[in-house]
């Protein structure tokens, strides 16, 4: 018999649900902005999420983004044309 051991430690900050700022569902057109982190292959990771996604949303507009250094925050100008022609973001992190 096996026993998994939960690494997680006890918190005291309570747990938040978490919800989009966009409810997506019935959405007959939306522009989402998908931004790569820079990291290698992380343009094609957000491509295939881009696509996945437009599998249950087919009225989705997909705009592309990579601020081409995972080690810096997004810079203002890209912020602003995201902000002016997105009415969500999906973000990639890590690698």
């Amino acid at each position: 018999m096996l026993t998994y051991h939960d690494p997680r430690a006890p918190t005291a900050t309570a747990v938040t649900p978490y919800e989009l700022g966009i409810d997506l569902r019935g959405s007959n057109q939306v522009t989402i902005g998908f931004l790569a982190n820079g990291f290698p292959d992380s343009e094609a990771f957000i491509e295939a999420v881009a696509a996945a996604m437009q599998t249950r949303l087919p009225g989705m507009t997909a705009l592309f983004w990579n601020k081409g250094n995972a080690s810096i925050t997004v810079p203002a100008e890209m912020l602003g044309e995201v902000r002016d022609r997105c009415q969500a973001l999906v973000a990639a992190y890590g690698h």
